[in-house]
């Protein structure tokens, strides 16, 4: 037989509607809280999560739009934003759009209905800040923001980032520096307009291509690159892209770092175990997941903050596939 929230009360000694105060984190003594909490483990009560959410108009639960889970930056994003809200007591709902605006539309639209408490999204460049504020929910931006809109954002120092891979290069000698970058993303054309403005301040040209975010993409517009004119160095601006080098050159017998060095965003479990070792900017990815979740959790509670954009640090890992030659 079920248990309702009447048997719960009637453990604790106390009314239904003080017990559902107490599991609503409501205003209740620290010896009623203790009473009721021990009356819900020893009747096995379960609260209906579904009538709770239909009565406070939300869920326990917090929405995570997310590019593509393959890519290991966002599983790892993922992960972290999972473990914070754990830590939280919320749920996560957990959606991929694979850069597809109509896809992720259509998992906007699924948030609304879900009625999550919040959403965690990295946006594809084509989502108006419109369609975005149509959730009716608090939203964070990660990894990728909306210039001149009012919502959060937890993003990486690009220019820092970029330059620091420009200016390592170029000490170890090469000139000849091309790029490859993610067309889907407000970050990927942000890391393109960094890296450009690097290899400026060096005077030496700019030679770039943009891809879709994919390994297979990346693969296809790599050959392509290196067909029109062979670069002295590379730079990758996701972790598939990097795989994605990486297996070009062992197709071609290309030896890095001699022909080409290689260096990318993303440090995956892999980069230090081939060889050479890949260099590459260290995304805080956990530190990516704990500031988006405590920022939705402050949004949650204060709808009329002032926007925050909070600017995290990469770190240059320098590996042989930049060695000087």
């Amino acid at each position: 037989m079920s248990v309702s929230i009447k048997d719960v009360a009637r453990a604790a000694g106390v009314s239904t509607s003080t017990v559902s105060r107490a599991l609503g984190k409501g205003p209740v003594s620290a010896e009623v809280l203790r009473r009721v909490e021990s009356a819900v483990l020893a009747t096995g009560y379960r609260p209906n999560l579904a009538a709770r959410q239909l009565r406070s108009q939300r869920s326990m639960a917090v929405g995570l739009i997310v590019a593509d889970i393959r890519n290991p930056f966002f599983t790892q994003l993922s992960r972290a934003v999972e473990d914070a809200a754990y830590a939280a007591g919320m749920r996560v709902l957990l959606c991929n759009t694979d850069e597809d605006p109509a896809r992720e539309a259509m998992y906007l639209e699924l948030m609304a209905e879900e009625r999550v408490s919040g959403l965690i999204m990295t946006p594809t460049r084509h989502l108006s800040p419109a369609a975005l504020a149509r959730v009716g929910r608090p939203v964070v931006l990660v990894d990728r923001a909306m210039p001149e809109t009012d919502f959060d954002s937890i993003v990486l120092d690009n220019a820092r980032a970029s330059a620091e891979l420009v200016d390592h290069l170029v000490a170890s000698g090469r000139r000849r520096i091309a790029g490859l970058f993610g067309s889907t993303s407000a970050t990927g054309m942000e890391r393109r307009a960094e890296v450009e403005a690097a290899l400026e301040r060096h005077g030496l040209p700019a030679r770039s291509a943009l891809s879709l975010p994919s390994f297979d993409a990346g693969h296809a517009a790599l050959a392509e690159l290196l067909e029109r004119e062979m670069p002295d160095a590379l730079i990758l601006s996701n972790g598939l892209f990097v795989r994605a080098a990486l297996k070009l050159c062992h197709e071609r017998r290309i030896a890095i770092p001699a022909q080409l060095a290689l260096a990318g965003f993303d440090d995956e479990v892999w980069t230090d175990l081939v060889d050479p070792g890949i260099t590459v900017i260290r995304q805080p990815v956990e530190e990516f997941g704990r500031e988006a979740m405590q920022a939705l959790l402050a949004r949650i509670g204060a709808a009329k903050m002032r926007p925050r954009r909070v600017v995290l640090a990469g770190e240059l890992i320098v590996r042989g596939s930049t060695a000087p030659v």
